[in-house]
């Protein structure tokens, strides 16, 4: 019974000395692959690149920002700040300097898109992004306003913002129904609304139904025709559907 008491507690000890094992080389391995980022900011991304390159980082230019402080072509933020600790191939994003602004921000309102990025482009500038506005009275493809403004000092990135005019959507409408009212009430309720009264049509009548054609003086046979008093039975476009001011309304009455 002793010995297997011993057997255990030997087994057991065994277990936990290559659990310590395990942990302790995972830990080693883990950190093995640990690196303390270096100070870059003030050099040049050529210069950072190599640096972290030795760590097994890589360097990513991510923006362009202009600089009073920070000469033209050397870094001027960086993340992971220095000092942290990152894993082998990890990257290190950083904003190069432009130094100080010397272009001045163009006066774009009023311009077309395209003329206004023209003038943006040509100065050495960047478009940074376009919005659109419908404004009732303004003509489409026009700049309403711009970011940052015409002439302005101690701006931070050269990209360029633009609000650009759009065509106002005409109005819409729910159709009402109209079966079961007279055309000529419907006619007028149409040209109040801005419609257009479209084809106007008999509609076909089921042969239990079909009375005698009505002779004319001559003798011959008149097909009826739709009088103010007709009733609509159907129409196009139908009840409950979405249409534009204009929209032209085609009936069939009886």
């Amino acid at each position: 019974m002793k010995s297997f008491f011993r057997f255990a507690i030997l087994a057991l000890t065994l277990i936990v000395v290559t659990l310590v094992s395990a942990l302790t080389a995972m830990r080693f391995a883990i950190h093995g692959q640990e690196v303390v980022v270096p100070a870059i900011i003030g050099l040049t991304p050529a210069e950072a690149g190599r640096m972290v390159a030795n760590l097994g980082l890589q360097l990513e230019v991510e923006r362009q920002y202009y600089s009073p402080q920070i000469p033209e072509g050397r870094i001027m933020t960086q993340l992971p700040l220095p000092g942290a600790k990152v894993r082998r191939g990890w990257q290190v994003r950083v904003a190069e300097s432009m130094g100080p602004q010397r272009v001045a921000i163009p006066d774009v309102t009023n311009q077309s898109e395209r003329a206004a990025e023209w003038n943006i482009r040509r100065r050495g500038l960047d478009l940074a992004s376009t919005a659109e506005m419908q404004l009732a009275g303004t003509p489409a493809d026009q700049v309403l306003a711009q970011s940052p403004p015409a002439n302005a000092n101690s701006v931070a990135a050269p990209k360029t913002n633009l609000l650009i005019s759009v065509v106002a959507d005409p109005p819409a409408y729910v159709m009402p129904n109209f079966v079961g009212q007279s055309l000529g009430v419907v006619s007028r309720t149409l040209q109040d609304g801005g419609f257009k009264l479209g084809n106007v049509a008999m509609a076909p009548v089921q042969p239990a139904n079909l009375a005698p054609p009505t002779p004319t003086p001559q003798g011959s046979i008149s097909p009826p025709q739709p009088t103010p008093a007709s009733i609509i039975v159907v129409q196009n476009p139908p009840a409950g559907q979405k249409v534009l001011i204009g929209a032209t309304v085609n009936l069939e009455v009886r």
